[in-house]
């Protein structure tokens, strides 16, 4: 189980010594307890005391990095059961997969498809994450062949292979073992050879069992082999996988088990997109599934973002001066909060009307609107201060600036703090094209 913060605080020295890089042992232990710090840290811990601090404070669920590069993705690490006790911190990599039964033709198409996917929402660009091959023709030849075909030009793609048989295994991570590949076949048989493997090339390894004890027990196997980068393998129907996930994840976070304290594997080619969909809600870290029709691709990375997103934190834009056209000294200046819902609709109205401006991002802790300004977020020195910040009077010529309409109460304190004429705009942005016909004619 988990220690709390004055647990682990009554098994530290108690020095304040600071050679852990903290001010007291009491801070010390709170940095243990959320997983932020390392009982190493602690120059005078004894063994026995490193011992439990070790795997009490540990994460509940290993982290996992898939690939190598700008396009590598890391999973696992998580805290939570619920998305709203904190947040859920890495989202699943989704990656199409290709058999080595099929024409290499047809898996450029695949790649293609996974290299040409983008959907950007409120200012993130959603992609998918890689290729995952699979040897269903049993021979090694076709097998590298395959991989050779993803590898050549595209050695950044993180990969997952697939194969029962370690000698095609061997094979296949002959060609692109240095990329790191996530590596899926190991199960009762074949376990030491597997994990020959997965020590040989580095790479994370994918474990399965007939059930979720001897899942837990050939995990512990591949530890004691010297394997620690793995994940658990709970592919199934959708049901079979909600139960299973979910128990996993309950046990994980008790640390009650820890052979099952690392991420989740999910082959979902048999399940299609219900089985994608369920494994991105229900702790999925990895998801393997056949290429999909471009609306279900959108709604799946759609989900994922959702789900992968704090629902402490609202998801904001940068404050600044941003351009909408190409705007110059005598265009107008619109104001707006950091929401990034509210810009990007803004920024949506505004672009629609082919009308170059200036749009003045505040910093408002990513309220919006109407929220900001009931909250005190959004007032006169605010706006002041990002004029002075951003300095916007360096870009145009009338000091005049256009705040939102629900901030009309403002527009007065907004004039005498700040020097600028105020025109108040109207408070739905869908009505952005008929004022600026009307009132900046």
């Amino acid at each position: 189980m988990a220690l709390k913060a004055l647990d682990i605080y009554k098994l530290l020295p108690k020095k304040n010594c600071k050679e852990c890089g903290d001010p007291t042992c009491l801070t010390f232990a709170m940095k243990l307890a959320q997983g932020k710090a390392e009982p190493d840290l602690c120059p005078y811990l004894d063994e026995e005391a490193k011992n439990i601090l070790g795997a009490s404070t540990r994460p509940p669920i290993q982290k996992v990095t898939v690939g190598m590069g700008t396009l590598s993705f890391t999973v696992g690490d998580e805290f939570v059961f619920y998305r709203h006790e904190k947040t859920f911190y890495h989202q699943p990599g989704i990656l199409y997969a290709v058999s080595d039964t099929e024409s290499d033709d047809r898996i450029r198409e695949v790649i293609s498809q996974v290299r040409g996917c983008k959907v950007t929402r409120i200012g993130i660009d959603l992609l998918l994450n890689g290729i995952a091959i699979s040897a269903d023709s049993g021979s090694s030849e076709r097998f590298v062949a395959a991989i050779s075909t993803v590898v050549s030009g595209n050695p950044d793609l993180p990969l997952v292979l697939m194969a029962s048989e370690p000698a095609i295994m061997e094979a296949g991570l002959a060609v692109c073992g240095n990329y790191l590949p996530l590596i899926r076949g190991a199960g009762d048989k074949n376990i030491e050879e597997f994990c020959s493997l997965a020590k040989k090339y580095g790479a994370p390894l994918v474990v399965s069992g007939s059930d979720l004890q001897r899942l837990a027990a050939n995990v512990t196997r591949c530890t004691g082999l010297g394997v620690t980068q793995m994940m658990l393998d709970l592919s199934g129907t959708e049901g079979e996988f909600v139960r299973t996930s979910t128990l996993v994840r309950q046990t994980a976070l008790a640390r009650s088990v820890p052979g099952l304290g690392y991420p989740v594997f999910l082959d979902a080619r048999t399940t299609g997109f219900s089985g994608l969909i369920t494994g991105i809600v229900k702790f999925a870290s990895v998801i393997v599934v056949n290429p999909l029709s471009r609306t279900e691709m959108q709604a799946a990375l759609v989900m994922r973002q959702n789900i992968y997103t704090d629902p402490q934190k609202p998801i904001q834009m940068t404050p600044g001066l941003y351009r909408v056209g190409t705007p110059g000294r005598d265009d107008p200046v619109f104001l707006t909060v950091n929401f990034s819902l509210t810009y990007f609709t803004l920024q949506g109205y505004l672009e629609s009307t082919r009308r170059s401006c200036w749009l003045l991002i505040v910093d408002t802790e990513g309220m919006s609107v109407l929220t900001a300004v009931a909250a005190g977020k959004l007032s006169e020195s605010v706006v002041k201060d990002a004029i002075e910040k951003f300095a916007v009077a360096d870009e145009v010529n009338n000091k005049t600036i256009i705040i939102p309409g629900y901030a009309s109460p403002l527009s007065g304190r907004i004039e005498e703090y700040t020097g600028w004429k105020v025109i108040v705009g109207p408070r739905d942005a869908a009505e952005i094209a008929s004022f600026i016909e009307e009132e900046l004619k």
